[in-house]
């Protein structure tokens, strides 16, 4: 079993990742992930899709953009070796959350008003429904309410086979010229 945890020393810049295995082995090398602003783009939804596959944590865990449309975003996480597990070899929950709000936030920057920029995830819920097996994984998402400051996100995550795993709905913040 595995468990992967982040430091980011002083709250911002760089994040170290650790694998600590429990078994034989004790703890493997960590993995510097540099987690700068450059990497996400802050208000430029083109940039932001052109360099979603390119964020270092995303590559760490296997997720990428599938498709995107108005108010939709689809993901797929590519599951390997080093996917972080949960019970059964099932990916872990924690994974599925960071599906969730990546979708969402995704499916949000699909169609930002110009000028906008994000001000963060304000609420997000997740029910699993069973546990998610596969070789891969997608995170559809869809605005289900744009407003002026918040959206209403809704997503689902099925597995290779189609079959629903978890679902989540996200409220997303941003924050138009007038209000930044």
């Amino acid at each position: 079993m595995s468990l992967f945890k982040c430091h980011r020393p002083n709250g911002i810049g760089i994040a170290f990742v650790e694998r600590v295995t429990f078994g034989l082995q004790s703890l493997s090398s960590s993995k510097r992930i540099d987690v700068k602003n450059d990497i996400m783009p802050v208000g430029d939804s083109e940039a932001f899709f052109q360099r979603f596959d390119e964020n270092p944590f995303h590559q760490f865990i296997g997720l990428s953009v599938a498709d995107i449309a108005d108010d939709y975003a689809c993901l797929r996480l590519t599951v390997t070796e080093t996917t972080p597990t949960g019970i059964g070899g099932s990916v872990n929950g924690g994974v599925l959350a960071t599906m969730v709000d990546m979708a969402a936030v995704a499916a949000v920057f699909s169609k930002a008003l110009p000028g906008s920029v994000p001000a963060g995830t304000a609420d997000l819920s997740i029910t699993y429904l069973r546990q998610a097996h596969g070789q891969w994984l997608e995170a559809k998402a869809r605005v289900i309410k744009r407003g002026r400051q918040l959206s209403t996100v809704a997503i689902d995550i099925e597995n290779d086979e189609g079959r629903l795993c978890s679902t989540g709905q996200v409220i997303y913040a941003m924050r138009t010229g007038t209000d930044a």
